[in-house]
């Protein structure tokens, strides 16, 4: 199969750069990092793609077994490196795209050598002694509404998600590329999503990693960047001065001025 054609892979930049591996989270594709991508670009080769059952990615590459599981997930940028013979990678990964690049690190540690964070959460229904800022009713309840009517759903949820209500067209950018998803591909990254529990996976992280959290996130609540910070070895938690789930489009300079730093300090 041919992996660029599948994940409509898009390599912009300074060609013999630093590498970048920017990776979208649920519900969007690559256009997501527009705002950052450009800036990066300057320094880095920088690495653009769209999980199977998002974006453009091939529909007819859907394994809904394979894609069931962050697993299924992180082989998708696993290949990906391999396809383009990637090394020496930064891989920076938004929202349950972070936990995805925990997974391909560890499968893939000759390539991926430096994790970017950007809104994390390796889990996101609270537990004994952890705080993920949602109950087990709560996610229940956002995935039957989901899954009866993902339409609804995405409208009523996206500007929620992106927070900014001073700033309504990027919750309405949102809507759009959920409502652009195909809703039983959705529904499957749904659960995959909001019911992954990543948590010892941060405990296999060796690489140097940042983790970028805003002031105020409904989906990734402070305790949690905290959480990750504590438990991955080494690790740099910055807060941004943002709000919302997605800074890098309402604050893409301070994401990518941070991602920068982070590099040349690495």
């Amino acid at each position: 199969m041919d992996i660029g054609r599948r994940n409509n892979v898009t390599v912009t930049g300074r060609a013999g750069g630093p590498v970048l591996v920017l990776a979208h989270g649920f519900g969007c594709d690559q256009n997501m990092w527009r705002l950052v991508a450009p800036a990066l670009a300057e320094q880095y080769q920088v690495v653009l793609f769209d999980y199977v059952g998002s974006g453009r990615a091939d529909p007819s590459a859907w394994d809904e077994r394979r894609y069931s599981s962050l697993e299924g997930y992180a082989l998708d940028v696993t290949e990906i490196c391999e396809e383009l013979d990637l090394r020496d990678v930064t891989f920076v990964g938004h929202s349950v795209s972070a936990m995805v690049g925990v997974l391909a690190a560890a499968k893939a540690p000759r390539r991926i050598s430096r994790l970017v964070m950007v809104a994390p959460s390796p889990r996101y229904i609270d537990d004994d002694g952890y705080r993920g800022g949602f109950s087990a009713e709560d996610i229940d309840e956002l995935l039957e509404s989901l899954e009866s009517n993902y339409l609804g759903w995405s409208a009523a949820m996206a500007p929620v998600i992106m927070g900014n209500v001073d700033r309504p067209e990027l919750g309405q950018e949102l809507t759009a590329s959920f409502c652009a998803t195909d809703p039983d591909m959705a529904r499957v990254f749904a659960r995959t999503t909001f019911l992954s529990d990543s948590r010892e996976d941060l405990r296999t992280v060796t690489v140097p990693t940042l983790i970028l959290e805003c002031r105020q996130d409904v989906i990734a609540p402070r305790e949690v960047g905290a959480y990750v910070r504590d438990v991955v070895p080494g690790s740099r938690l910055v807060t941004l001065e943002a709000t919302g789930h997605c800074p890098q489009l309402s604050a893409p300079q301070a994401t990518a001025g941070a991602i920068t730093d982070f590099i040349a300090a690495a």
